[in-house]
């Protein structure tokens, strides 16, 4: 467990707790509870959804490895564009940061797969076997026919859920159209079989099993999210000045009175905490920021007539020295978050603008190795040239290719070239001069393929021509 002094941060070593006690979840309503269904139903609209989308006659999304092209809607990617891998990665690491620097682990509460996915398979096992008391006794109790059924019909919607999880991966991979085409012909192959079963094992055994042991034993986010965390970070807090000391009382008893605290320790938010941690240990890395916690001690402040937050998301400043919510949200804008802001702004801006106004062309050109140089029929010097043209648009183009650099350079024979929608062209060149117009040796030259029917789109592209 992890506790801050002020002024510096302290380790206090706990006893760690025994990784063989089952957590169950107790079911809470709430408000932070509603948020968290909301975003698992987002999540997996989106998911499950996006690979069904139609889009100028294919999938909107589609990383079509076999083919070598990325589709994101009207976005055609090449091997060629993998720098934007990079940099959506890098937007992707950014953005964590700046959320955790600001809001914790928000990502871990609400929008983490891991989290996502358990909370669906607790929904599942709390309709069919209970809440926290009857699966709890439901474990304990002795192998019986009624025991046998309820888990056999759990875990096969586990499975099904976790099925069509992996069927729905591997989707984004092949058109999700013709892998289920493929599973009725007999023709989906092997690879494609493999990842559905890996995929969907991953989800089956770390929803359904792992569950909290991902977020506190194996993800290497929560072993270093602590770094970016600092005491104007906000995160689930337990007012201890008010809470303490806690102790069960009558209703209408004045705790003041009796000397406590407004907790009661009815212990609901350790059994509603997903990673089975009490928060009234303070901040832990166990923590994932879900609020479940929130939620339950609300709802016992209200039957106990006491005012709601004794738990709530708040920082380590604000509930040591009592700030309000202007003063939080005025310490939000301090310089940690402030870089990764404005870095990530500066990253994401220059990315839409390269995207925005690139070139629906890519090309390459290689001189032919054989010889540097031949001599035509008619007498004049000729280079051979290898070029490739990749059309990064949806619409079929043609293209026309001109030479300059030397004077009456010219290329023989054909000067266009015609490359199918999210296609590539391979031709071969011939570009010649007369003898004698220029020295031996090389000499730059420049290559411009345009768009026959939009000039503007052009690309210039750079080779040599050697002359003996």
């Amino acid at each position: 467990m992890v506790k801050q002094s002020p002024g510096k941060r302290t380790i206090e070593i706990k006893p760690v707790p025994d990784p063989n006690v089952k957590v169950y979840p107790r079911s809470v309503s709430g408000l932070f509870n509603n948020w968290r269904v909301a975003f698992v139903w987002l999540t997996q609209i989106v998911f499950y959804g996006l690979c069904w989308l139609p889009w100028n006659g294919r999938q909107a999304v589609l990383f079509d490895l076999e083919q070598r092209r990325f589709y994101l809607f009207d976005l055609v990617l090449w091997p060629q564009d993998t720098i934007y891998l990079t940099i959506l990665l890098l937007l992707s690491a950014l953005a964590l940061f700046l959320f955790t620097a600001v809001a914790g682990r928000l990502w871990c509460g609400y929008s983490c797969p891991q989290t996502v996915y358990t909370e669906m398979f607790l929904w599942v096992e709390k309709w069919i076997e209970g809440d926290r008391p009857q699966r709890i006794k439901l474990d304990a109790a002795p192998n019986s026919r009624d025991k046998l059924l309820k888990k056999s019909l759990k875990h096969a919607i586990w499975l099904a859920i976790a099925l069509w999880t992996g069927i729905t991966f591997v989707g984004y991979f092949t058109p999700i159209r013709d892998l289920l085409g493929g599973f009725a012909s007999g023709a989906t192959g092997p690879w494609e079989i493999f990842w559905i079963l890996f995929y969907g094992g991953a989800t089956y055994g770390m929803a359904g099993f792992l569950r909290e042991h991902m977020c506190k034993y194996i993800c290497p986010y929560a072993q270093f999210q602590f770094v970016m965390f600092d005491r104007d970070t906000l995160i689930v807090a337990y007012d201890a000045q008010r809470g303490e000391a806690r102790g069960s009382r009558a209703k209408n008893a004045d705790p003041k009175a009796i000397g406590l605290g407004d907790c009661i320790d009815c212990s609901i938010c350790v059994q509603v905490c997903p990673t089975g941690i009490d928060i009234r240990d303070g901040l832990q890395l166990e923590c994932i920021g879900c609020a479940a916690c929130i939620d339950a001690c609300d709802q016992v402040m209200d039957k106990m007539n006491y005012p709601r937050g004794l738990i709530r998301y708040s920082t380590e400043n604000a509930v040591e020295q009592g700030f309000g919510r202007q003063e939080i949200i005025r310490r939000t804008w301090r310089l940690r978050p402030m870089l990764y802001l404005g870095a990530f702004l500066l990253i994401g801006g220059v990315s839409a603008w390269s995207l925005a106004t690139r070139a629906p062309l890519k090309v390459g050109i290689e001189k032919e190795r054989a010889a540097l140089y031949r001599e035509s029929d008619n007498g004049d010097i000729e280079n051979a040239f290898r070029m490739h043209l990749t059309n990064a648009s949806e619409q079929p183009r043609n293209f026309r290719i001109e030479v300059s650099g030397l004077p009456g350079i010219a290329i023989s024979g054909a000067n266009r070239a015609s490359v199918p929608a999210a296609g590539m062209q391979e031709i071969a060149l011939s570009v010649r001069v007369e003898p004698g117009s220029a020295d031996a040796g090389s000499h730059p030259i420049s290559f411009r393929i345009s768009d026959v029917d939009n000039p503007e789109i052009h690309v210039d592209q750079k080779a040599s021509f050697w002359m003996p």
